[in-house]
């Protein structure tokens, strides 16, 4: 796992130098601001600022996302990294999750044991129809869940999105699954973790200047509960 990480870090070196032809990399600086942390059906805090920075090439980005609540100060704290590659609709990616809580009671973030860790490393791979996407999510290694029989349950995740427009708002339906039982999910078989529909808005603050405000209604049939959501992004 450190390998990935030096190998992050060499992007990020790397992408220095090739800033020096600008039209080439793009980069990515922005923030949302949720009332409360849903993912994959999963509530996982309340209030949050959510920062995104980026940078990507022909094809291949690298990307820290991270999220830290506002109001309780018991929520988790997460940082993700994430290494991915796209070409027309096919992308693969790796992301490495860490969390303020796990296996490491010190909270170190350069701590990888495999035992002992806070990290979460998760392979996905997708495509994009245009009209809907698919993407498998796995994780493969660090603090992941157990199956029924207490064995690393190397837990997955699918999900199909659908966009659309509706009276002048974007729109996306999405339909997400997990195949079999982990306590990564808490499923004890396929079930179906995340039914959402968000909508999004853009509001005009100024002729060059507006705020994109996002409404997002989410239920998890598998474990019963549903989740109503209201979030803007800040981006330069």
């Amino acid at each position: 796992m450190k390998k990935i990480v030096l190998f992050a870090m060499g992007l990020v070196l790397g992408s220095t130098a090739l800033a020096q032809n600008e039209e080439k990399v793009e980069t990515t600086v922005s923030g949302d601001v949720v009332s409360s942390y849903i993912w994959r059906g999963q509530d996982l805090g309340s209030a949050a600022i959510q920062p995104t920075l980026g940078v990507s090439y022909k094809g291949l980005s690298l990307t820290a996302w991270g999220s830290y609540g506002l109001t309780d100060p018991d929520d988790a704290k997460e940082f993700d990294l994430t290494l991915a590659y796209s070409i027309g609709g096919l992308n693969i990616g790796i992301t490495d999750y860490w969390f303020d809580g796990g296996l490491d009671p010190k909270n170190r973030y350069f701590k990888y044991d495999a035992h002992g860790t806070n990290h979460l490393f998760e392979a996905n791979i997708g495509y994009d129809f245009g009209f809907a996407s698919l993407q498998w999510f796995t994780n493969f290694a660090g603090n992941d869940g157990v199956n029924d029989d207490g064995d690393r349950a190397y837990s997955s995740y699918v999900e199909a999105v659908i966009p659309f427009k509706l009276s002048s708002i974007e729109w996306a339906a999405t339909v997400g699954a997990v195949p079999y039982a982990t306590t990564s999910y808490g499923t004890s078989g396929f079930a179906v973790t995340n039914l959402s529909l968000r909508a999004t808005k853009g509001i005009k603050v100024t002729d060059t200047f507006s705020i994109p405000i996002f409404g997002e209604v989410t239920a998890n049939p598998c474990s019963q509960k549903a989740y109503l959501v209201l979030g803007f992004t800040l981006q330069p």
